[in-house]
């Protein structure tokens, strides 16, 4: 009698596990999109900014009629760099050397789970462990679709501006964003709450957006306008035009060839001819700790057309003090890349950039040209990508020495960088 309980138990457990075995299969299987209008739309709203979600999709569950949609996903970069800063603002009697912030580093530990639910609503969280603070929560949102054309976005996550921070993670050409919008620009004041950059990036918003006649996209809303590293709600109303001291933006975009995906480039995806014409504008008020308004505004071009990828992009800047800082001057800052990639074989690319920044104001003379170059290699069947790069800090057309010496302050002159990317 007892022997025949342990083999009732064992039949029951080998069915039971069959079972699960077989619900677990039926539900990883995904059928196609009907049409390819919502085979681009997916590939549009499944990006989550760090990894290919709809294109390369590794691990997922999914629900038989693919309502629902969930990925895990991991995310991670180190960097060996080598940084050379000029004589000026260093101190020899402080033993201050000229190779600094240089060696190993890890920007990007990030670990997140994204999909999709209900038919209807998107959704991405992830942490960066490498960072500090409030970067830790790299993203947190939902979006949800009332229609395929209109569809919101609340969280954190990227703003609608400049085509290099909104390209996904994973597949830039370059392993470090372009100097003109990362460096801070220089003001003619000692305010420590004061520090402008052109990129805008993470922020915790709201916004509408979606993609019209699979040509035309739209992206508007609000955001905290204080960057990723804030998570808290700190905002008042302006004293000057007694509005909500947040950021307006807005992002309008033209694709003649259907969904462009935000990438710079692909091995799985050489075949592509994709191009995208965009504006953008946002307007950050009180944006340094109630001291001035920024007014931003950028256009730009991509294109994927077989093996190349071609991007360039323009943008500006307007700092306006706030009245109680009684400093009637505006200043004007703009920068602009130009880069492009080939793939000489389908695991290289070759890449070539040019990036421009007037950081100390279009009121002085004097602009910094910054030539780069790119070398990647993507490991068969691993999702490694191996990254070089070399850039060098050029300074022309200043009016004086000491103005030249001053305007690339902060910033290395020679720049060398290799990267090993891991993403599942």
């Amino acid at each position: 009698m007892k022997y025949n309980r342990l083999y009732a138990i064992l039949m029951a457990t080998t069915f039971s596990a069959a079972a699960m075995a077989e619900t677990e299969t039926s539900e990883i299987a995904a059928p196609a999109p009907d049409t390819e209008e919502q085979t681009e739309a997916a590939k549009y709203n499944m990006d989550n900014g760090v990894i290919p979600i709809a294109d390369d999709r590794g691990f997922t569950l999914q629900s038989n009629d693919g309502s629902f949609v969930f990925k895990p996903y991991l995310f991670m970069q180190t960097i060996l760099s080598y940084r050379y800063y000029d004589d000026e603002g260093l101190d020899k009697a402080y033993n201050q050397d000229n190779v600094a912030n240089s060696g190993f580093a890890i920007p990007y530990a990030i670990i997140g789970f994204t999909g999709k639910a209900f038919g209807r609503i998107d959704y991405n969280v992830c942490v960066n462990a490498a960072a500090s603070g409030g970067n830790v929560l790299q993203q947190a949102w939902i979006d949800y679709a009332a229609m395929p054309q209109l569809r919101f976005r609340v969280g954190k996550f990227k703003t609608p501006f400049t085509h290099a921070y909104l390209t996904t993670l994973g597949e830039t050409l370059f392993p470090q964003l372009p100097t003109s919008l990362t460096a801070q620009a220089i003001l003619p004041y000692s305010l420590n709450a004061v520090t402008p950059g052109i990129g805008t990036g993470f922020d915790l918003g709201v916004e509408v957006h979606g993609l019209i006649a699979n040509k035309f996209g739209y992206e508007a809303g609000i955001w905290n306008g204080t960057g990723s590293s804030q998570n808290s709600a700190t905002k008042g109303l302006s004293d000057d035009n007694h509005l909500p001291s947040l950021m307006y933006a807005a992002r309008l975009t033209y694709q003649p060839k259907g969904a462009m995906p935000m990438t710079q480039g692909n091995p799985k995806m050489l075949h592509e001819d994709k191009m995208l014409f965009g504006l953008s504008a946002n307007f950050n008020n009180e944006a340094e700790s109630e001291s001035t308004n920024d007014f931003r505004a950028g256009a730009e071009f991509a294109m994927l057309k077989g093996r190349w990828y071609v991007g360039a992009e323009a943008y500006y800047m307007h700092i306006g003090f706030t009245k109680r800082q009684k400093i009637d001057e505006g200043y004007n800052y703009w920068g602009a890349y130009a880069q492009v990639g080939y793939f000489v074989h389908p695991q290289w690319q070759l890449g070539l950039r040019y990036d421009f920044y007037d950081r100390n104001g279009s009121s002085k003379d004097g602009i910094l040209n910054m030539p780069a170059a790119s070398v990647n290699f993507f490991i068969p069947k691993t999702n490694i990508k191996l990254s070089a790069m070399y850039q060098y800090i050029g300074r022309t057309g200043h009016a004086t020495q000491l103005d030249r010496d001053l305007d690339d302050l902060g910033i290395c002159t020679h720049t060398a960088q290799l990267m090993l990317q891991y993403a599942f």
